[in-house]
């Protein structure tokens, strides 16, 4: 049986332990020894890329926000489904994780940071939504923690509650799409997300895909003119 190897290794801003560890060819970043994402099961990270980014024509030159990077494998997913025209900005808290897939899993997607198209953020994404203009993104894909409950960083709950949600809102072009990873169903985020100018469609995420069921949900909305918020 082929050895495990822990990589490299970090302090998140709650102070768990991030490991990133590779096993015969497959890669997995664990906190505090809990997989928290695994190269093998990935299929629900390149959906996320994928579902938001699909509705682009070829020639349509979009702007997208992808948050965060992780294993790279939404934005190995967005690249593949967005077209020529389309740009990214890939936004990561963690430089760690960064530099990570620059070093240790440049073969795995890392060297699609160095994609003429994609500029690499390593800033927190409540910030760049907050100062991006109106109406600026085509699409913003977030998978962060685990979703609307905060695991890695407390405060990454702002991005989900009310006024989070309006600040996607106005960094959406018209018709723009937010697509957010959940680990579960979240029917209190799915309502709140609809209420902050949203038509919400809930998608279903399968671990790998082969898969009989899915595991986790997507949550995917298309900008509207929101009843309760102006300007």
């Amino acid at each position: 049986m082929k050895p495990h190897h822990k990589l490299a290794e970090t302090k998140t801003p709650n102070g768990g332990h991030l490991t990133l560890h590779e096993h015969d060819g497959t890669y997995c970043i664990r906190l505090d020894g809990i997989d928290l994402m695994h190269s093998h099961t990935s299929a629900s990270e390149v959906l996320l890329g994928e579902i938001a980014a699909d509705q682009f024509s070829s020639a349509a030159r979009n702007a997208i926000l992808i948050s965060g990077l992780g294993l790279g494998y939404t934005l190995k997913g967005a690249l593949g489904k967005a077209g020529p025209n389309a740009t990214f900005d890939v936004v990561e808290l963690m430089p760690e994780i960064v530099a990570w897939n620059r070093e240790h899993m440049r073969g795995l997607n890392g060297a699609l940071l160095d994609h003429p198209r994609v500029n690499v953020l390593v800033r927190d994404v409540l910030q760049v939504i907050a100062k991006a203009k109106p109406d600026h993104y085509s699409a913003i894909l977030l998978d962060i923690d685990n979703g609307p409950t905060a695991m890695v960083k407390e405060t990454n709950q702002g991005l989900y509650d009310r006024g989070g949600l309006q600040r996607i809102w106005r960094a959406l072009e018209p018709g723009g799409k937010a697509a957010i990873w959940s680990a579960r169903e979240d029917l209190a985020f799915e309502k709140r997300f609809s209420a902050s100018g949203f038509t919400v469609e809930r998608v279903g995420a399968k671990l790998y895909p082969t898969a009989k069921r899915s595991t986790y949900t997507i949550y995917v909305g298309t900008k509207n003119e929101p009843p309760s918020f102006r300007g």
